[in-house]
């Protein structure tokens, strides 16, 4: 039985826009909460940003995913909980090419990934624990969409603002985003002067 409630807006496009260039090591400076440090992007360099649509899935039944992806909207970022079956992979070529259609963000799964080849060249963010022969398979018993999940002890809720890098993710409310903003953006400029300074007097180490 599929428990399926609606899309969460989530955090606003200005919000989004602001985010863009807000790197997940700042954000570490100012808060543990909400880090997701044990997965890791399939490829590098990376940039993840977009309002989660969460997914649970019961261990090897991954058929709900269909109607996330259906009900996804340009711009979201598919949250997959794998209910703590971390050998088998939720996510291949295929449902690649689904998501690329409807213009998602990226891909999060506390699970693994399999046609890694196929998912490099088409670029599409996506964070897991790497990859997998196994896979789920499709037994329609049952499934959530738009319930809050659990990855690495984070939880996180449908329109939760999902920022991800080279160096890891962050799942932030849209309230706890807004409210990290300015001090992130703050130290950013900061580090960007330190930068020029060192730049001017050691050039040798830009060359």
């Amino acid at each position: 039985m599929f428990a399926i409630r609606p899309r969460v807006a989530g955090a606003s496009p200005e919000l989004l826009a602001r985010y863009r260039e807000v790197a997940t090591s700042t954000l570490g400076h100012f808060t543990d909460f909400g880090a997701v440090t044990d997965l890791a992007p399939l490829r590098r360099p990376t940039r993840l940003l977009g309002n989660a649509l969460t997914v649970r899935i019961p261990h090897l039944d991954g058929s709900v995913i269909r109607q996330a992806l259906e009900m996804a909207e340009t711009g979201d970022v598919l949250v997959i909980d794998v209910a703590g079956d971390e050998r088998r992979a939720c996510w291949g070529e295929l449902r690649t090419y689904a998501a690329l259609r409807k213009g998602l963000a990226g891909v999060v799964t506390s699970g693994r990934v399999t046609d890694t080849a196929e998912l490099i060249r088409l670029g599409l963010p996506i964070y897991s624990r790497g990859a997998s022969p196994l896979t789920t398979r499709s037994l329609k018993l049952e499934g959530e969409v738009n319930l809050t999940v659990a990855i690495d002890g984070v939880a996180i809720s449908p329109g939760d603002l999902i920022v991800g890098d080279d160096d890891g993710l962050y799942a932030l409310t849209p309230e706890r985003a807004e409210a990290l903003l300015a001090p992130a953006l703050d130290k950013q400029a900061q580090e960007a002067a330190r930068r020029q300074e060192f730049m001017a007097s050691n050039p040798e180490w830009w060359r």
